[in-house]
This record gives C-alpha cells, sequence and structure tokens, in this order.
C-alpha cells in the first residue's frame, strides 16, 4: 500500500513540529514538505503531488483559504487554526475535516481516517491501531515539545491557567484541566474541581482520599464524590 504524501503548511514553527510528530505516529504517512507560507506550498506542488495537505489559514503574505481557493487540483485539504468562525467557508471550499487548535493526536487520526476513507485503497484502520495511537498526547511546555503516554499518567492537577500532568515526572503545560480531560480516554474522571485522576492508578479510597498507587493521595470533592462511587460500581 503507497504512502500518503503529505504537505504542512503553518508560519508558526511549534505548529509544524506537532503536526510532523503526528504524522511519525499514523501508518502510512509520509511528510514531503513543511512549509512556512502559501508561496513554498506553491513552489512545492509545481515538483510533488500531494495527497494530503495540512493548512493553516492565518499565515503571511496569502491566507490559507485563498491559497485553496487559487489550486486547480486539490489534494485532500484538513485546516488546521485557532480560530473557528472560518469552519463554513473551508466546508464549502470541500476541505476534508476542520481541527481547531490545539487538537489531540486521536482527532488527528480521526481526520487521517477521513481521507483514507474517501480513498478505496485505504480501508479503515483496525481497532488494534486506533486504541495505540489514542494512548499518546502531544503537549507543550518550555517551547518543547513532548510526548506523553496515557497510561503512564498518575493524575492532572490544575494550576492556574496552567496544568500540572504526573506520570514518571511532572509537566507543566498551558491549558485548562476541562479542556485537557476532554482529550483523555473514559479511564481518567475528575475527583476534585482541581484534579483528575488516571482510574487505572487507583490503590484504595481512604474516606475523602484517593490513593494512587505511587501513594499520593487526593482529596475527593464533595460534589464529585458520586461519580467516584459510580465509577468504582462500573469496573
Amino acid at each position: 500500500m503507497k504512502q500518503l504524501q503529505c504537505i504542512i503548511a503553518d508560519d508558526e514553527p511549534i505548529a509544524r513540529q506537532i503536526l510532523e510528530s503526528y504524522i511519525k505516529e499514523i501508518p502510512n504517512l509520509e511528510l514531503i514538505a513543511s512549509c512556512k507560507n502559501a508561496f513554498e506550498v506553491i513552489e512545492v506542488l509545481q515538483t510533488k503531488a500531494a495527497d494530503i495537505l495540512f493548512l493553516d489559514i492565518n499565515m503571511p503574505k496569502m491566507s490559507g483559504l485563498s491559497l485553496l481557493k487559487s489550486l486547480q487540483q486539490k489534494p485532500e485539504v484538513i485546516i488546521t487554526t485557532a480560530y473557528p468562525e472560518h469552519a463554513v467557508e473551508g466546508f464549502e471550499l470541500s476541505v476534508t475535516d476542520y481541527l481547531l487548535k490545539p487538537f489531540s493526536l486521536e482527532r488527528f487520526f480521526q481526520a487521517i481516517q477521513k481521507v483514507k476513507n474517501n480513498v478505496p485503497a485505504y480501508p479503515e484502520i483496525s481497532p488494534s491501531i486506533n486504541q495505540k495511537i489514542s494512548q499518546a498526547i502531544i503537549v507543550k511546555s518550555d517551547k518543547k515539545i513532548i510526548k506523553v503516554n496515557v497510561d503512564d499518567i498518575f493524575y492532572v492537577e490544575a494550576y492556574g491557567n496552567y496544568i500540572k500532568i504526573f506520570s514518571d515526572k511532572m509537566i507543566l503545560t498551558q491549558q485548562t484541566l476541562t479542556e485537557f480531560l476532554k482529550k483523555l480516554p473514559e479511564t481518567f474522571i475528575r475527583i476534585h474541581k482541581s484534579f483528575v485522576v488516571n482510574f487505572d492508578k487507583l490503590k484504595l479510597i481512604d474516606g475523602n482520599q484517593f490513593v494512587l498507587q505511587n501513594e499520593t493521595k487526593l482529596p475527593i470533592g464533595k460534589s464529585y464524590r458520586k461519580m467516584v462511587i459510580d465509577k468504582i460500581n462500573q469496573i
């Protein structure tokens, strides 16, 4: 089965790095160019055929949507942007998917599956691969791009406009606890306004304390206790 040739178009270096790391995680994807603006994309397409274009909207010199309108032969286009207001126009231009930054590897995978479903040679990826992909999340911390294995996370703590992710080390990243919880599988639940835990790491419940396998003790909020009990009853 041939590789799907991919081009990234984004003026932000960190955004390009995240997409590059995601592409490496998905079978049958090959990155052929990582571009900083629309004109670099046009130059690449003059000599290479692309199957997928990951396209940012707000770029200098020419916007992503303007580039899209100028292309006579378009690859499958996946918009990657922080601005939801362009979604309608994007889909009117027949984009395959519209990803709002920051997006998880699992959401990226779903967009790729839409591309592959449009191509008969690419059947739906097996659940085992889907499960593997959903176990990793990419976060930005101290100007670094870090891949976090979900299974290794013990808990996540709110810290103002940031969160602390605790696995074998602590990672500080700028996003809310609510936003991050949406990216996690169902094994993660909120037990307190400031804490989300990996239920697979539970050792015991001691009164109003959630004790993890690494002996960390976290408070169970009064309004979250029923949710914890319901989760236990599902086991």
